[in-house]
């Protein structure tokens, strides 16, 4: 494979050029020929952080420009937080590999030893209302308070006092070196995962063959088949609008099981199923269980929240 140049796009925070330092060093080890340039691009969501006073500041602003300077042909590859993509790719472009996925589960970081031993009353910094929903639903008492920034951010204002705890991804923790911050690693059936948590998605120009031929280098199979699975659940059921959606899949003993939630905002009512299927259709599975989440009461949820019908 001849030697050349790809110039990789990503945000400029701690943890996004931590991460492409990761994938640089997958594809180098992968491939020694590839040569690789960062480049810095400053989204939409990276201005609306600093600027909305802790407000979610929804899914796909964190990519857009990334993808903007993509289809321009500015770069070649976006490295991005898999959650972080809209289940719809503008037209052009494709998710080329998923590598190796870290732990896709929240994490509590606090100077108390669980969850379970938080105090009543307890002030938890977090602004996902998919997290604030599920553990409302875990422990009625907890109050929740907008947390903004950056990982470092985040935790310098629980090591401050602002907070009993905050709650984060492991993954993000894991790949900044400061897993021994984690005080627990909250199950999956107090709160699920965003979809896509945990995974890194390589995006492309769908006709770079290429960069295509290259980046699938360094595909993990099973990750992407637990993304997509849970991609395609959140797709069917119209993740687009501000409700608390969780999901989960992994590949054991040759069968691909998923595991999803659904929650009204305030936590009053949540939804889970589990389902298991093949791992070579996974958008298949994803869909059946977003149907088996709607018929058992996601359907009503949305509706509450969304105004569908």
């Amino acid at each position: 494979m001849s030697r050349r140049r790809i110039i990789i796009g990503t945000r400029g925070s701690a943890l996004a050029l931590c991460q492409t330092e990761w994938v640089i060093s997958r594809l180098q080890a992968a491939c020694p020929a590839i040569a690789t340039e960062k480049r810095i691009i400053r989204t939409t969501g990276d201005l609306a952080r600093e600027n909305a006073k802790g407000k979610d500041v929804g899914k796909g602003v964190f990519v857009k420009e990334i993808e903007e300077a993509l289809l321009r042909g500015e770069i070649d590859l976006a490295v991005h937080s898999l959650k972080d993509l809209p289940t719809e790719l503008p037209e052009g472009l494709c998710i080329g590999a998923v590598p190796e996925r870290a732990d896709p589960r929240d994490a509590l970081v606090s100077n108390y030893s669980g969850l379970a031993q938080l105090p009543y009353g307890a002030r938890l910094g977090t602004t996902s209302l998919r997290r604030r929903a599920q553990l409302a639903g875990f422990r009625r008492d907890f109050q929740f308070f907008d947390l903004k920034g950056n990982l470092d951010t985040r935790l310098r204002k629980l090591d401050e006092g602002q907070f009993d705890a905050v709650v984060l991804g492991c993954a993000g923790l894991e790949r900044m070196g400061w897993a021994s911050r984690i005080t627990e690693r909250i199950p999956l059936e107090v709160c699920m995962p965003a979809a896509g948590q945990g995974a890194l998605a390589l995006e492309v120009r769908a006709d770079d063959k290429a960069t295509l031929e290259q980046v699938r280098l360094v595909e993990d199979k099973e990750a992407r088949c637990a993304v997509d699975a849970e991609r395609s659940m959140l797709r069917t059921l119209g993740g687009g609008c501000a409700v608390p959606i969780g999901a989960c899949g992994f590949v054991k003993e040759g069968k691909l099981w998923l595991l999803g939630v659904v929650a009204s905002v305030d936590g009053e009512v949540i939804v889970r199923r589990e389902i298991c299927g093949s791992p070579d259709r996974p958008e298949e599975v994803g869909r059946e269980l977003a149907n088996e989440l709607s018929d058992a009461g996601a359907k009503d949820i949305l509706r509450w929240n969304c105004g569908s019908t």
